[in-house]
């Protein structure tokens, strides 16, 4: 087994190269000076089960670029099995045809890398679960519950009063399986979107009053939408609200706006390289997949079952 990364996320590689126990394999990744990429993988992999370490974040066309290149060199390396490990999957929220004359861009993603040579995905809490049906080869969807739960049980010492809230219907079915985890109840965030970019709370469904909120969803980008929930919980008694987010995409001015704003806390995991400003933002806080993505690596090296990590 071999691990090697793009230019994404360096810094997660080398931790999952730490829990596995293994160096981070030599490869130089870099651009010509058109901008054109060019791969050099800098030690024998013929034979070898590669796994590639690259979230398709911002700049997001170039690190899917790097991705496909890479499996490109892996394949005409002749290793024996290419892995594409793929924290944070880019393109996710086009997972279908919202209106018409619209593409299908997940899909084509999907295709892509599958045609480029891997034989295999991992990736971390696809924002739509039928993205997972897109490839034609074997995609592991892992989810981020466990690291979170983990956190949670670490921060509050009375679970009991402690609620988790789905930003959204859509939401539900990852906020209910945060909620199993220790016995708390769930409300939910009824919102309408008048326009692109923006979302205003209505309502909220479930008792938050003298709680403790949890917001739980798979991305944070502009952070509007947390923000005008927190606004929500609180203006319906909520104690504290605090958001556990798997991709902290943070475009734009969403850094600024979170660090204003009446969230107590955000956390995300470290998918997404997280920049300087994010790591010195005062309500910011960064945990790592790293032993969780490194165990998922570990097993389908070994052949052993993934799943039952979340068991």
């Amino acid at each position: 087994m071999k691990l090697f990364a793009g230019n994404s996320n360096r810094v997660l590689a080398e931790a999952v190269a730490r829990y596995l126990n293994i160096p981070l394999g030599k490869a130089s990744v870099r651009r010509f000076a058109d901008q054109e990429i060019f791969v050099e993988i800098q030690e024998n992999v013929r034979g070898e089960d590669v796994f590639i370490l690259q979230s398709t974040s911002f700049p997001t066309n170039d690190h899917l670029m790097e991705l496909l290149i890479m499996i490109d060199a892996f394949m005409r390396s002749s290793a024996k099995r290419i892995t594409a490990v793929i924290p944070y999957f880019g393109y996710a929220r086009q997972d279908r045809r919202a209106s018409g004359r619209t593409p299908i861009s997940a899909k084509l993603v999907a295709n892509m890398i599958t045609r480029a040579g891997v034989d295999r995905v991992l990736t971390l809490d696809l924002h739509a679960g039928q993205i997972q049906g897109f490839f034609d080869i074997p995609t592991d969807n892992l989810f981020s519950v466990p690291v979170m739960a983990r956190d949670v049980k670490a921060k509050y010492k009375q679970l009991g009063n402690v609620v988790v809230v789905s930003p959204d219907i859509g939401g539900v079915v990852r906020a209910r399986a945060l909620a199993k985890r220790f016995d708390a109840q769930l409300a939910i965030v009824d919102k309408r979107r008048e326009r692109p970019g923006e979302s205003e709370v209505m309502n909220i469904i479930g008792a938050v009053a003298g709680k403790d909120c949890l917001l739980i969803d798979d991305i944070v980008d502009s952070g509007g939408t947390l923000c005008n929930a927190a606004d929500a919980l609180l203006a319906n008694g909520a104690t504290s609200v605090t958001a556990y987010i798997t991709h902290g995409v943070l475009s734009g001015g969403a850094v600024a706006r979170i660090s204003g704003s009446k969230l107590q806390e955000l956390v995300i995991t470290d998918s997404i390289q997280p920049t300087q400003g994010v790591l010195d933002a005062p309500n910011i806080r960064v945990i790592s997949i790293a032993d969780l993505m490194g165990e998922a690596i570990s097993r389908t090296a070994t052949e052993e079952s993934v799943s039952s990590l979340f068991d």
